[in-house]
C-alpha cells in the first residue's frame, strides 16, 4: 500500500484504460467523449493489434440477428452481459461505426464487416473515436501493478517503452487487457494477474474457437479440405450433445472452420475432464439413408461395372476425400464396381453418414479465437463493471469470463463491456 501524494507536474487524468484492443478503445473513446480526462496504456506498438487480424484479416464486427437471438449464442455467463448489452447492443454497434464513416455489409449468417473488407478499417475507426475525443495514449508501455489505498484503486506503475518505471494516479482504472488466444498481438494474460492479485476469483482458463485434433488415420491426407453444407454431431461419453451444420476444414493445426470452433467450446471442457469426445460428420444431410442408398444405386447403373469404385467416390465427395474415404472402407479405389458387394455398399452409406473423428485434443491458445475463463462475473456489477471488491476498478472485454460462439458475438461482447465500462457508473 502507498501514501497518496499529488503531484502538479503531471497532468492527471481521471480515468486510465490499460489495453488498446477492442474493449479498450471502445471504453476509452467512451469515457474521454463524456468529457473526461483518459489516458489509454497499450504495451504493443499499435491498437487494436487483435481486431486488425480478426476474420481473417476481415473483422467480423458483429451479428445482426435480432437482440434475443444475439444472446442465445453467447456460451457463459449470458445473464450478466444482459445489461452491457441492453446499454450497447448489436444494432448500436453498426450505427456506431457508420457514423465513424464505415460502411458495413450483412453477410450469410447475419455476419457484419466492413463493405471495404477491411479489419483496419474498423481499428482506425477505433482509434479515431479516442484521438478525436481527446485520449491520450502512450505505446509500448506495459503496466507492472494495480495500485490501492484500502479498497479503493489510487493509480498504477508502468514501465515505459525507454525501461523506465513510472507512476501514475488516478481514481479509476479500467482493465481490458484481453485474454490469452493470439498472444502475439499483445493478449498474454496480464490483467488475470493484476484482478487476482487484488482479491479476483480467475475461473480456469483455457482456449475457445480453437481446433480439435483427432488421432484418426486419414488425417495426414486430408490437409487442405474443406467440406460445405455437413452436419457435425459432437458425441461426449456416448451421449449426442450439440449439433451444428455448415462449413469444415482441415489442416495441420487440426478440424477447424466455423463447425469446429463452435463445438470446440464443449470438446476442450469434455476434454479437460477426462471424457470420451467424437466428432460425427453427416456429408449427405439432405439425404437419409435409404434414398443415400438408392443413389449410389443409381450412380453404380449409370457407371457401368468396369468402372472403378473410386470413380464412385468421385461422384460423392470431393476429390480429396476419394483416397481417405476408400482407406477408411477398406475398399481399394481400384475395385471394378462389378466386385462391389451389397454390405461394402451398405458401409459406404453408413460412413457418409456418420464419418466419426475421435477427438483427443485442441489447438493450443496461439490458435484459439478467443478465451474461455476469466474474472469471475459474479464479483463485477453488471450495471457498471466496476468490481465488487476493489472500488474504481473497471473490467472489460475478453478479461472477463465471458465468450460466445464465431460469427461476431465475441466481438460484440467487447464493444458492450467496453462501452458500459467507459460510462464509468457508480
Amino acid at each position: 500500500m502507498e501514501e497518496l501524494n499529488p503531484t502538479t507536474e503531471r497532468e492527471a487524468f481521471d480515468v486510465i484504460v490499460v489495453g488498446a484492443g477492442a474493449a479498450g478503445l471502445m471504453a476509452a473513446g467512451t469515457a474521454a467523449r463524456s468529457g473526461k480526462r483518459v489516458l489509454l496504456l497499450e504495451k504493443m506498438e499499435k491498437s487494436g493489434r487483435k481486431v486488425r487480424i480478426s476474420g481473417k484479416g476481415r473483422c467480423n464486427v458483429t451479428n445482426a440477428r435480432p437482440p434475443e437471438e444475439f444472446l442465445e449464442h453467447v456460451r457463459t455467463n449470458r445473464e450478466f452481459l444482459t445489461q452491457a448489452f441492453a446499454e450497447f447492443n448489436n444494432r448500436a454497434t453498426i450505427r456506431f461505426f457508420e457514423r465513424q464513416g464505415v460502411k458495413l455489409d450483412i453477410e450469410r449468417g447475419e455476419r457484419v464487416f466492413p463493405h471495404s473488407g477491411k479489419a483496419w478499417d474498423i481499428a482506425n475507426a477505433l482509434l479515431d473515436y479516442c484521438v478525436g475525443n481527446g485520449v491520450k495514449i502512450r505505446y509500448e508501455t506495459r503496466v507492472t501493478e494495480l495500485l490501492t489505498i484500502g479498497n479503493r484503486i489510487f493509480g498504477l506503475r508502468y514501465r515505459n517503452k525507454r525501461g523506465f518505471e513510472r507512476k501514475e494516479e488516478c481514481p479509476r482504472v479500467i482493465l481490458a487487457t484481453g485474454g490469452v488466444s493470439y498472444p502475439g498481438t499483445g493478449s498474454t494474460g496480464d490483467g488475470y494477474t493484476f484482478a487476482a492479485d487484488l482479491g479476483h476469483t480467475i475461473e480456469p482458463l483455457r482456449p475457445s474457437l480453437t481446433p480439435i485434433r483427432s488421432t484418426h488415420a486419414q488425417l495426414p491426407y486430408m490437409h487442405g479440405l474443406l467440406l460445405r453444407n455437413i452436419r457435425a454431431t459432437l458425441a461426449i461419453d456416448g451421449e449426442k450433445v450439440r449439433e451444428e451444420f455448415g462449413e469444415i476444414g482441415f489442416s495441420e493445426r487440426g478440424i477447424e472452420g466455423a463447425v469446429a470452433l463452435r463445438l470446440s467450446r464443449d470438446c476442450v471442457d469434455a476434454l479437460i475432464d477426462g471424457r470420451s469426445v467424437k466428432l460425427v460428420l453427416d456429408l449427405k444431410p439432405a439425404l437419409d439413408a435409404e434414398t443415400l442408398h438408392d443413389r449410389i444405386a443409381r450412380e453404380i447403373a449409370d457407371m457401368g461395372p468396369t468402372e472403378l469404385f473410386g470413380e464412385l467416390l468421385r461422384r460423392l465427395v470431393p476429390k480429396q476425400l476419394v483416397l481417405p474415404l476408400a482407406n477408411e472402407l477398406d475398399i481399394h479405389s481400384k475395385l471394378y464396381l462389378s466386385k462391389l458387394t451389397e454390405a461394402q455398399i451398405d458401409r459406404l452409406v453408413r460412413t457418409l453418414k456418420g464419418l466419426t473423428f475421435p477427438i483427443s485434443d485442441y489447438a493450443p491458445f496461439e490458435y484459439a479465437v478467443t478465451t474461455a475463463g476469466g474474472v469471475r462475473c459474479d464479483e463485477v456489477n453488471p450495471y457498471t463493471m466496476e468490481s465488487l471488491k476493489v472500488r474504481g476498478l473497471y473490467f472489460a472485454g475478453e478479461v472477463l469470463d465471458l465468450d460466445a460462439d464465431t460469427g461476431g458475438y465475441n466481438l460484440q461482447i467487447a464493444f458492450s463491456t467496453g462501452r458500459l465500462a467507459g460510462l464509468l457508473k457508480q
